[in-house]
């Protein structure tokens, strides 16, 4: 990853309070699809979970509380403060460590986890080389039968939600969602947080080629949100329960849905290492 793009996403995330981001709004919807599918395949506890580029540990604090010895690696540094400082309060299940690192060149040894955490790094590394070391990383360090939950967002997800929201037309933002369906490579020279930060957007099947490349046994590859992140009114169905199942039901329905998993704002892809 170049060092434009690496201090691009530090100084987004300085400025941009990923602690709190998936409490609010829509996001909610991605923590939880991302929560279920991580139930859906991770074996029982205790196990070791490497969360590698996990942000602030939304999930690695998940997890400890679950009773996983959960590591945390990120690039940014305010994202392991706020993790340490978050773990301290969780004085029955801390983290068992944080700290800052690089997806590409993991400190941990080979075969040393059950489970490998990407639900960050694989839409920041601009490059598909850094792209491929990172998951190739993942794969030396877990155990036969390992697991790796990858995350992408999705080659449309710029074109949904302007158009979504309104904003498609913009001036500063039309040549940022032309670049981003033409390459999927997403710069943001503005000074708009809502806009994003340096990121690779992929196709479905680009996403699922790459963990092939790593070599790892495909899994699943599905819809993360699906077209759930795009719902009116989304607090509203959000904190009605009734609706809340409903619309988490549907999504399960449509999760595997070629022509709808594009649609998504993020896309997982699950791997096994043999």
């Amino acid at each position: 990853m170049a060092d434009h793009s690496a201090n691009a996403i530090v100084s987004h995330y300085n400025k941009a309070d990923e602690a709190s981001r998936l409490v609010t709004g829509w996001f909610q919807l991605e923590q939880a699809r991302t929560q279920e599918l991580i139930l859906r395949h991770i074996p029982p506890p205790p196990g070791r979970v490497l969360d590698v580029g996990g942000g602030a540990g939304a999930y690695a604090l998940w997890l400890a509380k679950r009773g996983y010895q959960v590591h945390l690696i990120d690039a940014v540094p305010r994202h392991i403060e706020q993790a340490l400082a978050a773990s301290a309060k969780q004085t029955q299940h801390p983290l068992a460590s944080a700290a800052v690192g690089d997806a590409r060149k993991l400190e941990q040894a080979d075969h040393s986890a059950d489970v490998v955490l990407l639900l960050g790094p694989i839409y920041h590394l601009t490059e598909r080389k850094d792209r491929i070391a990172a998951l190739r990383e993942a794969h030396r360090v877990l155990r036969a039968k390992g697991l790796v939950w990858a995350a992408g967002i999705s080659r449309f997800a710029s074109l949904v939600e302007s158009v979504s929201g309104g904003f498609f037309d913009r001036p500063e933002f039309a040549a940022i969602l032309d670049r981003d369906l033409a390459e999927g490579q997403h710069r943001n020279p503005t000074d708009n947080l809502m806009y994003f930060t340096d990121a690779f957007f992929h196709r479905p099947e680009e996403l699922a080629a790459e963990l092939a490349e790593a070599v790892f046994e495909p899994v699943e590859v599905m819809a993360i949100e699906g077209p759930g992140w795009l719902a009116r009114d989304f607090d509203r169905i959000w904190n009605d329960q009734q609706r809340r199942e409903r619309l988490l039901a549907l999504l399960r329905t449509v999760e595997h849905e070629p022509a709808l998993i594009g649609a998504s704002s993020h896309i997982m892809a699950i791997g096994r290492k043999g």
